[in-house]
């Protein structure tokens, strides 16, 4: 009985950090409107080290088409404006010596389609995760099975893994119609 606890235990941490991936991976898809984590993996230069721009000053969106960084220390302002000039994020940012802004401009139809388009593959990466530890779980469990575990157990795990996997995908497209309908959102 430990051993189905076991691949149990491991497919659903597997199945979990794949909707958690895909909530990330979505949240850094640009919607029309601000987030903070459009520009999480941007990196600058900061003694020597690549840290992220939270790290070295403070992000915020005092609306819902503005990014503002206020650094902690004036030397940053061209570093962190350079790294958003050179990121993928695509937006050219606004130096008055105070605060930096990024303002997000408003997507056209074509641009929504494609973003909708780009969410839906990385839902897709999502669900193969989650097959994949699914199939890892149930080869598990049969090679278990050769090594003294009752097939009947084996038979009611894999039911298991499969309402697991089940939950997951069902996770996985509310996920991604939620940011769909945050992308179509005019």
């Amino acid at each position: 009985m430990n051993d189905v606890k076991f691949y149990l235990d491991a497919a659903e941490k597997k199945m979990n950090e794949a909707v958690n991936y895909l909530d990330d991976a979505l949240a850094r898809i640009r919607a029309g409107k601000a987030n903070v984590k459009i520009i999480a993996g941007v990196r600058v230069d900061y003694y020597g080290s690549q840290v992220p721009i939270d790290n070295v000053a403070n992000v915020t969106t005092p609306d819902a088409r503005t990014i503002a960084i206020v650094p902690w220390e004036k030397s940053m302002f061209k570093v962190i404006e350079k790294a958003l000039i050179d990121s993928n994020v695509g937006i050219m940012p606004e130096n008055n010596g105070e605060v930096i802004r990024l303002n997000i401009p408003p997507l056209t139809e074509e641009r929504r389609k494609q973003l909708v388009k780009d969410s839906k593959a990385e839902s897709e990466k999502g669900k193969v995760s989650v097959r994949n530890a699914r199939r890892e779980a149930i080869e598990g469990l049969k090679k278990a099975v050769k090594e003294g575990m009752p097939e009947d157990v084996e038979k009611d795990a894999e039911e298991k893994v499969q309402k697991l996997h089940d939950k997951y995908l069902k996770k996985i497209d509310e996920v991604f119609a939620a940011k769909e309908k945050e992308i179509l959102t005019v």
